[in-house]
């Protein structure tokens, strides 16, 4: 078999189930993913929290990944849902002009999915407090959709997240589905959320797009794919 090419991965530094999701997902592929970490800990909107994603720290992560020679980069953190969309086209631009190598973000790549389901209508299931949740609503409402709908689980440790059960999940998903959007988000990249997507898309009859699994495909993405960029950004703004 040929060499298939290298995705580059940048993870929160807590974060444990992109690795094995990978593994799952990659394990018959000529591809490989690869990962560098960022320290991230806890989730709140305080400065302390903030800094963590301070783009110094995420260029000297990003970087790493240089010396395996990666044939795309992808931040595998949903940070700009809730310090916004700008961040993540900043982080594209820039890690892009530094290190030369395609570059795009888990957040990036989600609303590029509601955009080709020309979705409107979201709801959000987080893991985290109602200050963070609530901001992350802000943001997509200022993105052009109507006022999502959603529901957290109020936590702020980061390591924490990869121990809510499938069930508790479901549940926060199917709770979020009687609002009847037309699509739904898992936002965090620690939730075990794949599985649960995968399942309730077919049970519910709508998309649940999963942050890990669309950083994987996010880099899956960039390594082949050659189309038109569809993505929202924070200029866009949407007929309702």
């Amino acid at each position: 078999m040929p060499p298939g090419k290298r995705i580059g991965i940048v993870i929160p530094s807590s974060n444990v189930v992109i690795e094995p999701l990978a593994m799952q997902r990659f394990w018959k592929s000529k591809d490989t993913v690869h990962f560098s970490r960022l320290g991230v800990v806890n989730i709140e909107l305080n400065a302390k929290s903030l800094a963590q994603f301070e783009m110094a720290e995420q260029l000297s992560a990003a970087q790493k990944l240089c010396d395996a020679q990666v044939d795309a980069i992808v931040w595998g953190g949903t940070s700009s849902s809730w310090l916004g969309i700008e961040h993540d086209e900043e982080y594209r631009r820039f890690i892009q002009q530094e290190t030369g190598i395609s570059t795009t973000t888990c957040v990036l790549e989600m609303n590029r999915k509601l955009a080709s389901l020309s979705a409107r209508r979201i709801s959000i299931v987080t893991p985290y407090t109602d200050a963070v949740h609530n901001r992350i609503l802000d943001n997509y409402e200022e993105l052009g959709f109507p006022r999502p709908t959603g529901q957290n689980f109020g936590g702020t440790v980061s390591n924490d997240f990869a121990s809510i059960s499938s069930k508790i999940l479901k549940d926060m998903v199917l709770s979020v589905a009687k609002n009847s959007p037309d699509a739904i988000m898992i936002m965090c990249t620690n939730l075990r959320g794949a599985a649960v997507a995968e399942d309730l898309s077919k049970q519910l009859g709508l998309p649940v797009i999963d942050s890990a699994a669309a950083t994987l495909q996010a880099g899956s993405r960039l390594i082949y794919q050659k189309s038109p960029k569809t993505q929202i950004t924070a200029e866009d703004n949407f007929e309702l």
